[in-house]
């Protein structure tokens, strides 16, 4: 590929002007500054790495805007869950791949150029396993394929319907399995992702209510030091069980029962304690925070005032994907928190700190070590050694005229959001131009056909 030239572009050390990037295999050699262009190299004005998204349902996607009339009674994440569940019954392979690959394109038009996918659809719809257990981890590993998007797969280890090993619901008989199961799945799943640039398989206990203890235990050690991503105090009902069951909250119990540390992603973690905060930001752990999902499902907010001043370590996701956009994620996230607090630029890192600089490197740092483990969690960022993932900004938008340095971060998540983004490459390829994914119609096609079956 050509090399690349930057009027501006942020770099590890900050920003910098006359950015040249050279690549080769998908990675980048090179990172030379304050260099003129050469005449074949292309040109763009603004760079900046892509994001990571820490979590997703990519087959939520398709449920976007369906569960927006009342439920009887009150209205809250378990009805909606039921909904979620009644689209789920009729969704096989085909259906599942085309929806994925829809999700991931906009997740690449949006800013995200690594995704991990909470994967938890495991048997088929009768809830009977497919003779390959990686039969639909596959159609995701397709779906990252076909769009160019990184992958960290995270198959869902789902056994119980609630704390103290209820039995679960039928509806959940798609997702159930057993350790046994889950190990065979887990091999599977590092198959089908081999031939995928830069992916990796990492494990996920759906949730405490989902597992036993034992279950638990077995799972990390399944995991051969991968990542571990696990829903933790999500709702208050959740939280009010687990007090019923073990005397403790969620995350307390977590953090006393299991070796918590820096390949651990916390997701939600919205109803947290004080001490909960401590204990976390002093693990190391990533809390993955997805603030779109979590205000469309009437989470709560979480307290990230009080654990960023803690220096605790965020992502951030898109979950449900009702909405794909990365600013807009980090918008929502500063704005909840202004709300609480009733102050501004409240995550912002100190007096004169940029709010959009210090969201945008939270989420970069945050979500590179969510979904990466080892020696990769280094190489992250437009530097030489990593993947060349990167977007670029149309500087001509409105939004960003006479902007410059952590400005134009401030203005593209508070001022715009996924429409000034102008091209995106993941591993050196470039995926979307012109805001539009290279393979935009026909995915939209596909899509749309796997809806219609699922409807009719």
């Amino acid at each position: 590929m050509p090399s690349l030239w930057f009027e501006s572009a942020l770099l590890p050390s900050g920003w910098a002007r006359g950015v040249r990037i050279t690549s080769s295999d998908g990675r980048i050699e090179r990172v030379t500054t304050d260099t003129p262009p050469q005449p074949r190299d292309e040109r763009h004005a603004i760079a900046l790495p892509g994001l990571p998204n820490v979590h997703s349902h990519a087959f939520q996607r398709g449920l976007a805007g369906l569960t927006e009339q009342r439920a009887a009674g009150t209205d809250s994440f378990w009805s909606w869950r039921e909904l979620m569940y009644r689209f789920l019954e009729r969704m096989g392979p085909e259906q599942l791949e085309a929806i994925s690959a829809l999700c991931f394109a906009e997740m690449l038009e949006a800013g995200f150029t690594h995704v991990g996918e909470f994967h938890y659809l495991h048997h088929d719809c009768d809830g009977t396993p497919f003779a390959d257990p990686g039969e639909l981890a596959g159609r995701v590993a397709a779906a990252a394929a076909v769009t160019g998007i990184g992958l960290t797969l995270l198959p869902v280890f789902y056994a119980h319907g609630g704390f103290g090993a209820a039995p679960p619901a039928p509806r959940q008989r798609r997702f159930v399995t057993d350790v046994e199961g889950f190990a065979r799945l887990l091999e599977a799943c590092r198959r089908v992702v081999r031939p995928l640039a830069g992916a990796s398989v990492g494990v996920a206990p759906h949730s405490l209510r989902a597992v036993t203890p034992a279950e638990l235990s077995a799972l990390v050690q399944l995991g051969k030091a991968g990542v571990v991503h696990i829903h933790i105090a999500e709702q208050v009902r959740e939280v009010e069980e687990c007090v019923a069951w073990s005397g403790r909250r969620p995350i307390e119990w977590l953090l006393d029962a299991q070796p918590v540390g820096a390949d651990w992603c916390l997701v939600h973690a919205t109803h947290a304690t004080e001490a909960e905060l401590a204990g976390m930001a002093a693990s190391g752990a990533v809390v993955g925070l997805c603030p779109i999902t979590e205000s469309s499902l009437g989470d709560g907010i979480f307290p990230a005032a009080g654990f960023c001043r803690r220096r605790g370590r965020i992502g951030i996701g898109s979950d449900s994907n009702i909405q794909l956009d990365a600013a807009a994620e980090l918008r929502t996230l500063e704005y909840s928190q202004r709300l609480t607090q009733r102050a501004r630029n409240v995550l912002a890192a100190g007096a004169d700190a940029s709010t959009g600089g210090t969201l945008f490197a939270a989420a970069l740092e945050g979500g590179w070590q969510a979904l990466h483990s080892g020696a990769a969690t280094r190489q992250q960022g437009l530097t030489a050694g990593a993947s060349l993932d990167l977007i670029t900004l149309e500087s001509r938008h409105p939004a960003l005229l006479e902007r410059h340095d952590d400005e134009i971060l401030d203005s593209w998540i508070f001022a715009g959001g996924r429409e000034l983004i102008d091209c995106v490459w993941r591993a050196g390829e470039k995926v979307v131009q012109d805001g539009r994914h290279r393979d935009r119609d026909a995915l939209i096609a596909r899509y749309g056909r796997a809806l219609r079956e699922l409807r009719a």
